[in-house]
């Protein structure tokens, strides 16, 4: 397999569209990292995408300064977000 091809198979892959610093609400309840649940609803923060750009890390106020990692089903665009 070339490296051509391989690059061209992966460009083909569906992304989300979510960047770093988007603000986003939660669709689902999740558990942070450290445990805590978080609602649906919650806004957070976008402060990390994995590489292939289908995982997340969400940094949240409440509880205060937590982080879950989320998949694109899980998060929406927050009617705040300026793009």
């Amino acid at each position: 397999m070339s490296l051509e091809f391989a690059y061209r198979f992966r460009e083909e892959v569906p992304r989300s569209g979510f960047r770093d610093l988007d603000i986003v609400v939660l669709t689902a309840p999740v558990v942070s990292d450290d445990g805590a649940s978080i609602p649906a609803g919650t806004e957070g923060t976008i402060v990390s995408v994995d590489e292939s750009g289908e995982m997340y890390v969400v940094e949240f106020a409440e509880p205060e300064g937590a982080f879950a990692t989320v998949e694109p089903h899980e998060i929406r665009l927050s009617g705040n977000a300026g793009r």
